[in-house]
């Protein structure tokens, strides 16, 4: 690789980085006066017309039958399941917070993998599994409003749990189409059957919306959450997967709950506890673990 094509691969990676560890914050921000099913269905609406402009260029991917019942219920997961358990997470805990319970996918993988598909583990594998349970353990419980109640803040962390286990079911299931098709024909469909998942709650959603209260800074928020967050991050990320291996791009993607945690503070006013920053520092270090033991593995991308 020249010197040319490495700062533009590793400058796609930090962009991807920025753009995904802001979506927690953004939307944080979105759901301030856009319900969430509303929200849901726009990000990925818009996301899909713009693939579909791509479609155009490209060509209209050709999957089989058999392909569109297999992305049909990948995307019961991703972006089904995974968005609505994000979002609604979101409302209840903080971005910050969120955005570590996501970054042990990895960890969730190598549990459904051994289970589901068989795939062995090592002493490096178990030791980031119960780093990453006792750092959860400490961001959950450090958190100044915690209680052993269902509500509040260990609701919506319960609920972004949902969000880790759904990712993980997706990016075990979606093996067998990423060997055959390519990431950005994967991700167009993956956005269209969002946005039809989601339109039957957005018809139930539309009379209760107050289409006045909607604001310019939740508009301004769906707009990053469709271009920067969805388009252009996967575009990025993309682009640097075709120059460097898959568990190198992996490790950039562990610096994202850095600027979640730094967005949160500037725009939200947001801040973890010395005990949180520990736990998270512990998830952190479990993810990376994990990533060593599967270095020569290849990873399916998952877009906050």
């Amino acid at each position: 690789m020249s010197e040319q094509e490495r700062l533009k691969t590793y400058s796609a990676l930090i962009a991807t980085v920025i753009f995904w560890g802001l979506s927690f914050v953004a939307t944080k921000v979105a759901l301030e006066s856009i319900p969430t099913f509303t929200l849901i269905f726009a990000r990925f609406m818009l996301a899909f017309i713009f693939f579909a402009v791509m479609m155009i260029r490209y060509g209209v991917p050709s999957f089989t039958p058999v392909d569109h019942v297999k992305l049909f219920f990948m995307s019961l997961f991703e972006p089904g399941l995974y968005f609505l358990c994000e979002t609604q997470g979101l409302l209840y805990t903080s971005a910050a917070k969120v955005s570590l319970i996501i970054a042990t996918i990895p960890i969730a993988v190598m549990i459904l993998s051994a289970i589901i598909l068989k795939e062995k583990t090592n002493r490096l594998g178990i030791i980031g599994v119960f780093l990453s349970l006792v750092g959860i353990a400490i961001l959950v419980t450090g958190s100044p409003d915690f209680s052993w109640s269902l509500g509040g803040s260990l609701k919506g962390d319960l609920i972004v749990f949902g969000a880790v286990l759904s990712a993980a079911f997706y990016i075990v299931y979606a093996r067998n189409l990423g060997m055959r098709y390519s990431s950005r024909e994967i991700t167009s469909m993956q956005s269209f059957y969002g946005a039809l998942f989601f339109a039957p709650a957005l018809f139930w959603e539309i009379p209760s919306i107050s289409w006045a209260a909607i604001s310019l800074r939740s508009l301004t928020s769906l707009l990053y959450l469709t271009v920067f967050a969805t388009v252009a991050a996967f575009l990025c990320y993309n682009y640097a997967l075709t120059k460097v291996p898959a568990s190198r791009a992996a490790v950039f993607i562990n610096g994202i709950p850095v600027v979640t945690a730094l967005g949160a503070w500037v725009v939200l006013g947001e801040k973890l506890t010395m005990i949180q920053m520990a736990g998270g520092a512990l998830v952190l270090a479990a993810v990376f673990i994990t990533n060593l033991m599967n270095r020569s593995s290849n990873a399916v991308s998952v877009m906050p």
